[in-house]
Protein backbone atom coordinates (compact mmCIF):
# COMPACT_ATOMS: atom_id res chain seq x y z
CA UNK A 1 0.00 0.00 0.00
CA UNK A 2 1.20 3.51 -0.76
CA UNK A 3 0.86 6.53 1.51
CA UNK A 4 -2.39 8.46 1.07
CA UNK A 5 -3.93 5.36 -0.50
CA UNK A 6 -7.25 5.89 1.26
CA UNK A 7 -7.97 9.14 -0.57
CA UNK A 8 -7.57 7.29 -3.86
CA UNK A 9 -9.81 4.27 -3.18
CA UNK A 10 -13.26 4.67 -4.72
CA UNK A 11 -14.47 1.04 -4.67
CA UNK A 12 -13.91 -2.04 -2.51
CA UNK A 13 -14.61 -5.49 -3.96
CA UNK A 14 -15.05 -8.49 -1.66
CA UNK A 15 -14.74 -12.14 -2.56
CA UNK A 16 -17.67 -14.07 -1.11
CA UNK A 17 -16.64 -17.54 0.13
CA UNK A 18 -13.86 -17.36 2.72
CA UNK A 19 -14.03 -13.58 3.10
CA UNK A 20 -17.59 -12.68 4.06
CA UNK A 21 -19.24 -16.12 3.85
CA UNK A 22 -18.13 -19.11 5.89
CA UNK A 23 -17.41 -22.35 4.05
CA UNK A 24 -17.78 -25.88 5.44
CA UNK A 25 -14.64 -28.00 5.94
CA UNK A 26 -13.42 -29.50 2.68
CA UNK A 27 -13.86 -33.05 4.01
CA UNK A 28 -17.61 -32.40 4.26
CA UNK A 29 -17.71 -31.46 0.59
CA UNK A 30 -15.39 -34.06 -0.91
CA UNK A 31 -15.71 -37.05 1.38
CA UNK A 32 -11.94 -37.02 1.83
CA UNK A 33 -9.44 -34.74 3.54
CA UNK A 34 -7.45 -32.53 1.17
CA UNK A 35 -5.14 -29.69 2.31
CA UNK A 36 -6.62 -26.32 1.43
CA UNK A 37 -3.40 -25.16 -0.25
CA UNK A 38 -3.62 -28.14 -2.58
CA UNK A 39 -7.39 -28.04 -3.14
CA UNK A 40 -8.02 -24.39 -3.99
CA UNK A 41 -5.49 -23.92 -6.83
CA UNK A 42 -6.75 -27.17 -8.39
CA UNK A 43 -10.37 -26.06 -7.91
CA UNK A 44 -9.83 -22.68 -9.54
CA UNK A 45 -8.20 -24.29 -12.57
CA UNK A 46 -10.52 -27.31 -12.94
CA UNK A 47 -12.25 -27.32 -16.36
CA UNK A 48 -15.44 -28.73 -14.79
CA UNK A 49 -15.53 -26.13 -12.02
CA UNK A 50 -14.81 -23.32 -14.46
CA UNK A 51 -17.59 -24.48 -16.79
CA UNK A 52 -20.07 -24.67 -13.90
CA UNK A 53 -19.15 -21.31 -12.43
CA UNK A 54 -19.35 -19.69 -15.88
CA UNK A 55 -22.91 -21.00 -16.08
CA UNK A 56 -22.10 -23.31 -19.00
CA UNK A 57 -23.24 -26.60 -17.42
CA UNK A 58 -25.97 -27.59 -14.97
CA UNK A 59 -25.52 -29.09 -11.48
CA UNK A 60 -26.01 -32.66 -12.74
CA UNK A 61 -23.19 -32.29 -15.28
CA UNK A 62 -21.04 -30.58 -12.65
CA UNK A 63 -21.52 -33.39 -10.12
CA UNK A 64 -20.74 -36.15 -12.57
CA UNK A 65 -17.77 -34.33 -14.03
CA UNK A 66 -16.14 -33.42 -10.73
CA UNK A 67 -16.56 -36.87 -9.19
CA UNK A 68 -14.84 -38.32 -12.26
CA UNK A 69 -12.14 -35.64 -12.40
CA UNK A 70 -11.16 -35.96 -8.72
CA UNK A 71 -12.01 -39.66 -8.35
CA UNK A 72 -14.14 -38.86 -5.31
CA UNK A 73 -15.54 -41.59 -3.04
CA UNK A 74 -19.13 -40.26 -3.34
CA UNK A 75 -21.84 -40.27 -5.99
CA UNK A 76 -22.46 -37.24 -8.23
CA UNK A 77 -25.85 -36.74 -6.57
CA UNK A 78 -24.25 -36.73 -3.13
CA UNK A 79 -21.62 -34.25 -4.27
CA UNK A 80 -24.26 -31.82 -5.54
CA UNK A 81 -26.18 -32.15 -2.27
CA UNK A 82 -23.02 -31.51 -0.25
CA UNK A 83 -22.01 -28.66 -2.53
CA UNK A 84 -25.30 -26.84 -1.99
CA UNK A 85 -24.59 -26.86 1.76
CA UNK A 86 -20.93 -25.91 1.37
CA UNK A 87 -21.67 -22.23 2.02
CA UNK A 88 -22.78 -21.74 5.62
CA UNK A 89 -23.86 -18.11 5.64
CA UNK A 90 -22.28 -14.82 6.58
CA UNK A 91 -19.43 -14.73 9.05
CA UNK A 92 -20.40 -12.86 12.22
CA UNK A 93 -19.84 -9.16 11.63
CA UNK A 94 -19.39 -9.47 7.86
CA UNK A 95 -22.54 -7.56 6.97
CA UNK A 96 -21.78 -4.71 9.36
CA UNK A 97 -18.25 -4.49 7.95
CA UNK A 98 -19.52 -4.04 4.40
CA UNK A 99 -22.22 -1.62 5.55
CA UNK A 100 -19.61 0.50 7.35
CA UNK A 101 -18.33 1.49 3.91
CA UNK A 102 -21.72 2.63 2.65
CA UNK A 103 -21.60 6.20 1.38
CA UNK A 104 -17.79 6.24 1.47
CA UNK A 105 -16.96 4.01 -1.48
CA UNK A 106 -18.72 1.76 -3.97
CA UNK A 107 -18.94 -1.77 -2.57
CA UNK A 108 -19.13 -4.92 -4.65
CA UNK A 109 -18.99 -8.69 -4.38
CA UNK A 110 -16.66 -10.27 -6.94
CA UNK A 111 -17.17 -14.01 -6.77
CA UNK A 112 -16.69 -17.19 -8.71
CA UNK A 113 -20.04 -18.71 -7.83
CA UNK A 114 -23.07 -20.48 -9.24
CA UNK A 115 -26.85 -20.38 -9.13
CA UNK A 116 -27.02 -23.06 -6.40
CA UNK A 117 -25.03 -20.96 -3.98
CA UNK A 118 -26.28 -17.53 -4.97
CA UNK A 119 -29.96 -18.40 -4.96
CA UNK A 120 -30.18 -20.92 -2.11
CA UNK A 121 -27.48 -20.22 0.47
CA UNK A 122 -28.18 -19.33 4.07
CA UNK A 123 -28.32 -15.52 4.45
CA UNK A 124 -28.92 -15.25 0.71
CA UNK A 125 -31.52 -12.48 0.98
CA UNK A 126 -29.09 -10.34 2.99
CA UNK A 127 -26.11 -11.07 0.75
CA UNK A 128 -28.02 -10.30 -2.45
CA UNK A 129 -28.78 -6.75 -1.25
CA UNK A 130 -25.64 -6.04 0.77
CA UNK A 131 -23.49 -4.57 -2.00
CA UNK A 132 -23.82 -1.76 -4.50
CA UNK A 133 -22.64 -4.09 -7.31
CA UNK A 134 -22.79 -7.87 -7.68
CA UNK A 135 -20.17 -9.32 -10.04
CA UNK A 136 -20.95 -13.03 -10.27
CA UNK A 137 -19.15 -15.44 -12.55
CA UNK A 138 -22.18 -17.52 -13.51
CA UNK A 139 -24.10 -14.43 -14.57
CA UNK A 140 -21.21 -12.79 -16.43
CA UNK A 141 -19.66 -15.89 -18.00
CA UNK A 142 -16.31 -14.60 -16.70
CA UNK A 143 -14.08 -15.97 -13.96
CA UNK A 144 -11.33 -15.02 -11.56
CA UNK A 145 -8.39 -14.98 -11.97
CA UNK A 146 -8.85 -14.23 -15.69
CA UNK A 147 -7.91 -10.75 -16.84
CA UNK A 148 -11.16 -10.47 -18.82
CA UNK A 149 -13.24 -10.42 -15.62
CA UNK A 150 -11.18 -7.71 -13.95
CA UNK A 151 -11.23 -5.62 -17.12
CA UNK A 152 -15.02 -5.95 -17.26
CA UNK A 153 -15.40 -4.88 -13.64
CA UNK A 154 -13.17 -1.85 -14.03
CA UNK A 155 -15.08 -0.78 -17.14
CA UNK A 156 -18.38 -1.18 -15.32
CA UNK A 157 -17.13 0.83 -12.35
CA UNK A 158 -15.63 3.45 -14.62
CA UNK A 159 -12.50 3.49 -12.48
CA UNK A 160 -8.79 2.82 -13.00
CA UNK A 161 -7.46 -0.22 -11.19
CA UNK A 162 -5.45 1.75 -8.66
CA UNK A 163 -8.68 3.22 -7.26
CA UNK A 164 -10.17 -0.21 -6.59
CA UNK A 165 -9.32 -2.39 -3.57
CA UNK A 166 -9.96 -6.12 -4.07
CA UNK A 167 -10.04 -8.54 -1.11
CA UNK A 168 -9.81 -12.28 -1.78
CA UNK A 169 -8.75 -15.37 0.16
CA UNK A 170 -6.94 -17.11 -2.72
CA UNK A 171 -3.49 -15.93 -3.77
CA UNK A 172 -4.08 -16.86 -7.42
CA UNK A 173 -7.02 -14.43 -7.52
CA UNK A 174 -5.07 -11.73 -5.70
CA UNK A 175 -2.30 -12.15 -8.27
CA UNK A 176 -4.85 -11.87 -11.07
CA UNK A 177 -6.25 -8.67 -9.60
CA UNK A 178 -2.79 -7.20 -9.16
CA UNK A 179 -1.87 -8.06 -12.75
CA UNK A 180 -5.00 -6.22 -13.91
CA UNK A 181 -3.93 -3.12 -11.99
CA UNK A 182 -6.16 -3.39 -8.93
CA UNK A 183 -4.94 -2.97 -5.37
CA UNK A 184 -5.43 -6.56 -4.26
CA UNK A 185 -4.94 -8.00 -0.78
CA UNK A 186 -5.02 -11.59 0.53
CA UNK A 187 -7.47 -11.79 3.45
CA UNK A 188 -9.33 -14.61 5.14
CA UNK A 189 -12.51 -13.74 7.01
CA UNK A 190 -13.89 -10.42 8.21
CA UNK A 191 -11.12 -9.76 10.75
CA UNK A 192 -8.40 -9.78 8.10
CA UNK A 193 -10.65 -7.87 5.70
CA UNK A 194 -11.22 -5.24 8.38
CA UNK A 195 -7.48 -5.02 9.04
CA UNK A 196 -6.91 -4.31 5.34
CA UNK A 197 -9.60 -1.63 5.34
CA UNK A 198 -8.02 -0.03 8.42
CA UNK A 199 -4.59 -0.12 6.75
CA UNK A 200 -6.00 1.68 3.73
CA UNK A 201 -7.63 4.24 6.01
CA UNK A 202 -11.16 3.36 4.89
CA UNK A 203 -12.37 2.54 8.40
CA UNK A 204 -10.99 3.26 11.88
CA UNK A 205 -11.65 -0.24 13.25
CA UNK A 206 -13.84 -3.25 12.63
CA UNK A 207 -17.46 -2.38 13.47
CA UNK A 208 -19.23 -4.47 16.07
CA UNK A 209 -21.99 -6.81 14.90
Amino acid sequence: MTENAASDIAAVLFDMGGVIVELAPLVELLGLDVPADVFWPAWLQSPIVRAFERGDIDPTEFGAGLVAELDLPITPEELVDRFQGFVRGLFPGAASLVESLRGRVITGVLSNTNALHWDHQSDGPVIRTLFDRNYLSFQLGLLKPDRSLFDFVLADLGLPGDRVLFLDDNQINVDGGTAAGLRAELVRGPDEAAAALVEYGLIDRRPTS
